[in-house]
């Protein structure tokens, strides 16, 4: 008899468990939404799509602003702590890289001198720009080099999937996965930013 409460109690126990997390986890998928509109609007304009960057914070750390990765990038939008400085002494108003608040600010003001700095080099813009957040520009240039001498356009994402494989050091796999996690994550939301139940 005991055994058979115990076992009940515990199944009991684990369905309330798993409720409360997916409650939890519905709970929280707007939690930011108002940050990420405010500096959409103030490093890309009030016509941006905000989402964009949400969803991006979706993939970087499934929105846990305490997330800190191996590597030591920390935060909602997974910024390492040296580029966090450089963004800081350009941006004085910006707080501690573990605000929330100030972690989205930065992210988001990154990928705008990203977004800025391939304004005349690709056509598929915003792939660059997250691209180049993962791996860095300098990995997506070497990419676009090697797309040239294949007589590819470099200035297109799918020649940079094409050649990725072969550009010496880069984990190309993580970063053609990052930017397509952007997108599903993107596809999820409706146009309020709210996450769609499937």
């Amino acid at each position: 008899m005991r055994v058979r409460a115990a076992k009940q109690a515990l199944v009991f126990g684990s369905f309330f468990l798993a409720a409360a997390c997916a409650f939890a986890q519905s709970a929280v998928t707007d939690r930011y939404d108002d940050t990420f509109r405010k500096y959409t609007k103030r490093f890309f304009g009030p016509g941006y799509d905000w989402r964009l960057f949400k969803a991006q914070g979706m993939t970087e750390s499934n929105l846990n602003p305490d997330a800190t990765s191996f590597a030591g990038a920390r935060g909602l939008m997974q910024l390492m702590p040296s580029t966090y400085a450089e963004i800081r002494s350009r941006n004085p108003e910006i707080g501690e890289i573990n605000d929330p608040e100030w972690n989205i600010a930065a992210g988001i003001y990154y990928n705008r001198r990203l977004w800025r700095q391939w304004a005349a080099k690709a056509v598929d813009r915003k792939e660059f720009m997250f691209g180049s957040y993962n791996a860095g520009r300098n990995t997506i240039v070497r990419a676009q080099k090697i797309a040239i001498g294949k007589s590819l356009d470099e200035r297109v994402w799918p020649s940079i999937q094409n050649v990725a494989p072969e550009v010496p050091g880069w984990r190309h796999k993580e970063t053609l996965n990052y930017v397509q996690r952007i997108q599903s994550s993107l596809e999820r939301m409706d146009s309020k930013g709210r996450i769609i139940k499937k």
